[in-house]
């Protein structure tokens, strides 16, 4: 198939995906790089990224139901917010469209040792699985794997919701 030019290609790719889902109804998670645009802009709020900023084809914001953007200032030596608050080893979900529902941002802290999203107010980190504790993981190829029963994870609770950083619903 020939494309004329990338942007094109990335169109029709996102076309593609977008009625494929439709067709089979499910949902399809794609990954899209940004554009430089965040490195050049300055502030707290300028490296944000925003939807303007996904590459290469404005198809992309237009046929997804949902675009959501995982930002850590500490990333770019932005370590306070405009309000002293400090930002070392926090991220943000920020949802930027949800065609159903409502957009907003997620404080979650960032265990970069790890590679693990929290709760920005729990310092409990479920231990990894050669560390002893609960073990997660998924029966689907093995039933060796054994689903932990136990109150000490709030996760397994059924009356834990998953709030945002101001303890409001999550948008999604």
């Amino acid at each position: 198939m020939y494309f004329g030019n990338r942007q094109e290609e990335v169109s029709t790719i996102s076309r593609s995906l977008k009625g494929l889902a439709k067709e089979l109804n499910i949902p399809i998670i794609a990954l899209s790089q940004l554009n430089r645009g965040v490195e050049n802009r300055e502030g707290i709020e300028g490296k944000r990224p925003q939807l303007s900023d996904l590459r290469e084809s404005g198809a992309i914001e237009q046929d997804a139901d949902m675009v959501c953007f995982i930002h850590r200032p500490e990333y770019y030596k932005i370590y306070q917010d405009d309000k002293g608050r400090d930002l070392r080893g926090m991220a943000e979900i920020i949802v930027a469209k949800h065609r159903n529902g409502a957009t907003g941002d997620v404080l979650l802290r960032f265990k970069g040792e790890f590679a693990r999203f929290q709760n920005p107010d729990d310092d409990m980190i479920i231990p990894l699985p050669n560390e002893g504790g609960a073990v997660w993981g998924s029966r689907i190829n093995t039933n060796s794997v054994p689903v932990p029963i136990s109150t000490e994870y709030p996760i397994q609770n059924s009356s834990f919701k998953l709030t945002g950083g101001d303890n409001s619903p999550l948008p999604f």
